[in-house]
């Protein structure tokens, strides 16, 4: 482990930190690299996803994402991405800080910005919806991971004109608000995911906590050195 390293595992010790961003950017893969080095550390991890990560948040997650929503409420859907999050952090992240440990998430408030603010849904709305949600329980630190819309459907094996298709599976976000205009499913295009990137570029403006935009771009080490950068210096 290189000094760098060690030192980020020491500041990360007790904190949440959350890693987000658009379909493929690498999120998911630079979450298992940093936790494969907090745990040779020897820090106590607890990783987690939203939405979901608990019995009843996975239960909403499933209604969520696994069946046809045309017809439910607006007030309802939103609501449930809140409920499972208010159960995520009463059961998991919460007691976990609260004894000392280190919580990595996958996803979290952004990409609900994200993905329901490119559906035309206002972000900063979203936030006030999470802060009755999670109260103060918010990340120390979100990872955000930026490629150009057209990589990251090169890394996940979709294709441009495909973009949007079964979204709700392949994002963990549906439509938040119907009186947000989504689009068809099958216009979901690239510009869509254009306006959700460009929404995780702008979310720190607001966003209660700090936000860092890493370059996902190029190979695993050379994306996890800039993240150990960021973090040192966001943590320092």
């Amino acid at each position: 482990m290189s000094t760098d390293d060690a030192t980020l595992a020491d500041r990360l010790r007790g904190k949440f930190l959350v890693f987000d961003g658009p379909d493929g950017a690498g999120k998911t893969t630079q979450g298992e690299i940093l936790l494969g080095l907090l745990q040779s550390a020897n820090l106590d991890v607890v990783t987690c996803r939203d939405p979901g990560g608990t019995e009843i948040g996975d239960r909403i997650r499933a209604v969520l994402l696994d069946f046809d929503l045309s017809t439910m409420d607006a007030a309802c859907e939103a609501l449930l991405f809140m409920a499972s999050r208010a159960q995520l952090v009463k059961e998991v992240v919460r007691p976990a800080i609260d004894s000392g440990k280190t919580v990595l998430c996958d996803r979290f408030v952004t990409s609900t910005c994200a993905y329901q603010g490119a559906a035309g849904f206002d972000p900063q709305r979203v936030i006030e919806l999470a802060r009755f949600a999670i109260g103060e329980c918010w990340p120390d630190v979100t990872l955000i991971f930026d490629v150009d819309p057209a990589k990251g459907f090169e890394r996940i094996g979709r294709h441009a004109h495909h973009a949007g298709k079964h979204r709700k599976r392949a994002s963990g976000q549906s439509t938040l608000f119907e009186d947000a205009g989504p689009d068809a499913m099958e216009a979901r295009s690239i510009d869509y995911h254009r306006r959700v990137r460009k929404i995780f570029l702008d979310v720190h403006q607001y966003y209660p906590t700090p936000v860092i935009t890493v370059d996902g771009s190029g190979d695993r080490k050379a994306v996890h050195q800039r993240v150990t950068k960021e973090l040192l210096r966001v943590l320092g």
